[in-house]
């Protein structure tokens, strides 16, 4: 399996491959301990699969957000399992959220077969590392749906940043991560589209936006057709604020 370099660094790749060695005894009690920072290697390392994913040849056509989350699922699985360095991880579909248990999150990173520990907060197999909320750009057409979902809807508290703003999604985390399956269009548009909605927000005073909820770009891929973004937002109910990285991919 070949994967792109525009999303890791060499130095985190090293930290992942110490962290294998100290995980190779298998066992739930086996520790790897981490420091913050290596959150943005496991992000990037889940972009640096994205691409694989979309052009496998034995991959079915789908263009439903389900669909995709559950193949690119499988295929994180997969990816993880036959990677040295990240073989102590699992990825789970629509595990119930940690601090509201009504509602789900379309991905979830947790450890496999070992406990680890991240700037001293332990998580074993039933606690989730990294919360993921997966969408599709554009948003589905429907009665009950905003064309602005990724963001925000003023009909449910279905808006992907919405959810983690609110706290629905990640409340005990300090970071969280979405995924846009990018259809009919290109990276480039959806970035203009996204920050003329934010935009739109805080002129309409939609309370809690405002232009620090705009995505800044990190990387991106033009050849790959692949993008990462990041964004931080103030959230209510007494709690930190959230950063997010966007993993956008053009289908």
């Amino acid at each position: 399996m070949t994967f792109s370099p525009i999303f890791a660094s060499k130095a985190f790749s090293m930290l992942a491959d110490e962290g294998d060695r100290r995980a190779q005894a298998g066992m739930l009690d086996s520790a790897v301990h981490l420091p913050s920072e290596w959150l943005s290697s496991l992000i990037g390392f889940i972009g640096q699969v994205l691409p694989g994913w979309r052009d496998d040849p034995k991959r079915p056509a789908q263009t439903g957000e389900d669909a995709l989350t559950s193949q690119l699922c499988a295929r994180l699985a997969s990816a993880s399992r036959h990677t040295p360095g990240w073989d102590f991880l699992q990825f789970r579909r629509e595990e119930p959220d940690e601090a509201d248990g009504r509602r789900a999150i379309d991905l979830a990173v947790a450890p496999s077969g070992s406990i680890i520990w991240i700037e001293g907060r332990e998580y074993t197999e039933y606690q989730t590392l990294l919360p993921i909320e997966c969408k599709r750009l554009p948003t589905p057409s429907g009665a009950r749906r905003d064309e602005r979902e990724y963001l925000y809807s003023h009909l449910t508290s279905t808006g992907g940043v919405q959810r983690f703003k609110a706290g629905h999604h990640g409340a005990s985390h300090a970071r969280g991560a979405m995924i846009a399956y990018v259809q009919g269009s290109d990276i480039a548009a959806w970035s203009a589209q996204i920050e003329e909605w934010i935009d739109d927000l805080q002129r309409d005073a939609v309370e809690g936006w405002s232009a620090a909820d705009k995505l800044s770009i990190v990387h991106h891929n033009e050849l790959a057709r692949i993008a990462r973004l990041t964004s931080v937002h103030l959230r209510g109910s007494s709690l930190d604020a959230i950063r997010l990285d966007h993993l956008w991919i053009e289908m």
